[in-house]
């Protein structure tokens, strides 16, 4: 075959595993573990199921994938959004908020049914919490960029970490309720302890 009609195969065949993944994220979101399954998924995506297991043999493949995908998108969300928020006077606040709403959103959400599902589930399992402690370093990674802090600096690591925990903790308290209006005032005051701990001599 030659070169030429191998590229457009190769995008349409990384468009439709596009499709699935964005399809596995939405669905996870909207109905949970239980109901996405890979002929849900494929429905989604507009494809037939025996594309969606050429792509994704098994469901346990279908969600380490997703997981995948979800992390790529919210790094890429968290590094865009970064670029345009305020510098000075506000910035850190800005950065925590900006943390907040990624975690209070589908793409957390999704996530949250897969560590349920994980829980209970051996096979899932091992594969959610090898891809998580990636996404964790990942996520942890990009929270130093945006805040523009070194690791290297004692403390900074953990007192990064907790922020991330802190964004966590507010996206489980969002799940079942609009919790909003409570959210600012912690973010408010997590970024004013940030900035405080992050200029200390040492830290």
């Amino acid at each position: 075959m030659s070169e030429v009609l191998k590229a457009p195969q190769q995008d349409r065949s990384r468009a439709t595993r596009q499709r699935l993944l964005a399809a596995a994220v939405e669905s996870l979101a909207e109905v949970g573990y239980a109901a996405t399954t890979v002929s849900v998924v494929a429905t989604r995506a507009g494809v037939s199921r025996g594309a969606a297991q050429h792509h994704f043999p098994t469901r346990a493949d279908l969600f380490a994938a997703a997981v995948e995908y979800m992390t790529e998108v919210r790094l890429a969300e968290i590094r865009a959004q970064a670029g345009r928020l305020p510098s000075g006077l506000g910035r850190t606040e800005a950065i925590v908020g900006m943390l907040a709403d990624v975690y209070t959103g589908p793409l957390f959400r999704a996530a949250l049914h897969l560590w349920v599902a994980a829980s209970t589930e051996d096979a899932l399992r091992q594969q959610i919490v090898r891809l998580e402690a990636h996404v964790g370093r990942q996520a942890h990674r990009a929270l130093l960029e945006v805040l523009e802090v070194s690791e290297r600096t004692p403390g900074v690591r953990e007192t990064v970490q907790g922020v991330l925990d802190m964004a966590r903790g507010l996206g489980l308290a969002d799940l079942l309720t609009d919790d909003s209006a409570r959210r600012r005032g912690i973010v408010r005051q997590w970024s004013r302890i940030l900035d405080q701990a992050l200029r200390e001599p040492g830290v």
